[in-house]
């Protein structure tokens, strides 16, 4: 894929960059090497310093900032500046807690002291997604730079302007020459970064098939990597549950990033007896969303961020039918420019279609019926994924018993899945493995030290006193 924006609304060619060359890129990696040697001598207060300040920046850009994210993936506008208010957030977060988090840990032990230090590892290669353009980059970044590390982006093609925009980004905020570099480099080039001795580790939000390939990698070159990847959220739905709110929440939990979004809901599973009143609520409100313009602040759903990604879910819909889905609701990409496809609900699905299988990225719901609760749980975890999981219950057992059963990073109930910072969030099963964002997300990329220290001069011998 060339490094180009090209805008979704209307399939235009705005800009296109040059790929660095490899002494470009050795130059990066360089300057990123150098620059982890001092950061991590940095005191913690000069680190979460500059953190604080890429927060503040990013609040008092989040209009500029979203419209870069509207133009280069056609997220609505307002969801843009939503994102990159949730950046500063994050960013703030951090500055918070960070020395909390990096503090030693005292471990009781007679006749010694003990702790256990946590240091950063160095050079960390993010290879990032255009889906969240900013909020997936800030959520490596803001506690990888607090923690003493440093970092060198490798985003997707389609979003280089924000990829530079990060760049200067924290270079305005303060970190040092090195400390934070975008590379513009195609995905045949991340191997030959990985391999490099001077990249201490790498974390990457994307495919299960680029998360492979980057695993691989760093297997054989014993390097550490967090996965964040792909999703087929489960979305329950029981007779107990409050319907209309949950059909209403369904929408918001389908179309969010117009569908775009690894923890969208993506699977609806329903029980029988409430089946057809939450279907025809649901329904209705997919029906009635405004599809257009990115920039309009009435469009509820705009493009999707490329016309492969269109092309591809309009296949899941026509395989998924041919299979025995029902179409109640959309089913086609929009004429004229632009990457749109109409909000779509299959019903009838069952877990031989793809639109069960396989991730669904756009405005396209599945809708499976359920014969009970045990038979819900079968369902949502008949799945190769394991990210974000949903279900509407007021039923306390049946709430315990899914919050235990179902196999996911997380679990909402009655409400949709969301990355928090407070919370740790990651998959199982082919979503991945490590754990982005609160203080789990901090220490993924920390040597976790053990320091014991025997004797009352530390002479390193044990007391036999």
């Amino acid at each position: 894929m060339a490094i180009a924006t090209i805008d979704p609304a209307t399939g235009k060619l705005i800009k296109s960059f040059p790929a660095l060359t490899d002494r470009e890129v050795d130059d990066r990696i360089d300057a990123a090497a150098r620059a982890a040697r001092s950061w991590r001598a940095a005191p913690i207060a000069e680190r979460v310093a500059v953190v604080r300040r890429a927060g503040e920046l990013l609040e008092q850009r989040k209009t500029e900032y979203g419209r870069l994210m509207t133009l280069e993936m056609g997220k609505t506008y307002k969801s843009a500046v939503e994102e990159a208010a949730t950046c500063a957030l994050g960013c703030r977060y951090y500055a918070d807690n960070a020395e909390r988090f990096l503090a030693d840990q005292p471990i009781a032990a007679e006749k010694e002291r003990s702790f256990v230090a946590f240091e950063p590892m160095g050079v960390v290669l993010a290879v990032m997604p255009w889906n969240f353009p900013f909020w997936q980059v800030i959520r490596f970044a803001a506690p990888a730079l607090a923690a003493g590390n440093v970092g060198l982006l490798k985003h997707a093609s389609n979003v280089p302007q924000c990829a530079l925009a990060l760049e200067q980004l924290f270079a305005e905020a303060g970190a040092p020459g090195g400390a934070f570099q975008t590379l513009l480099i195609g995905s045949q080039a991340v191997e030959r970064v990985l391999g490099d001795d001077r990249v201490a580790a790498a974390t990457l939000t994307g495919s299960e098939g680029a998360g492979s390939s980057v695993a691989s990698v760093a297997g054989k070159h014993i390097k550490k990597t967090v996965l964040e990847l792909g999703g087929s959220d489960p979305y329950i739905v029981m007779p107990s549950a409050d319907i209309e709110a949950a059909a209403r929440t369904a929408v918001t939990a389908r179309t969010i990033n117009n569908g775009q979004s690894c923890i969208a809901a993506k699977r609806f599973i329903v029980a029988d007896s409430i089946a057809d009143r939450f279907t025809r609520a649901f329904v209705d409100a997919m029906r009635a969303l405004v599809v257009g313009d990115p920039m309009d602040e009435r469009t509820n759903v705009g493009p999707l961020a490329t016309k492969q990604i269109r092309d591809d879910l309009h296949s899941q819909v026509e395989r998924s039918m041919a299979c025995g889905a029902t179409l109640l609701a959309g089913g086609h990409p929009r004429d004229g420019a632009g990457f749109y496809y109409e909000p779509t609900v299959l019903g009838d699905v069952t877990p031989a279609m793809p639109a069960f299988q396989e991730e669904t990225f756009g405005p396209l719901a599945a809708i499976v019926r359920a014969k009970d609760a045990d038979d819900a749980i079968a369902l949502a975890n008949q799945s190769r994924f394991g990210l974000g999981s949903a279900v509407w219950t007021r039923d306390s057992a049946e709430i315990d018993r899914f919050v235990r059963a179902l196999d996911a990073g997380s679990v909402f109930v009655n409400g949709m899945v969301a990355s928090d910072p407070r919370f740790p969030f990651g998959g199982v099963k082919k979503s991945g493995y490590g754990r982005e964002l609160s203080a789990f997300g901090i220490h993924e990329f920390l040597n976790i030290k053990t320091v014991r220290i025997f004797g009352a001069a530390g002479s390193g011998q044990t007391s036999t006193e």
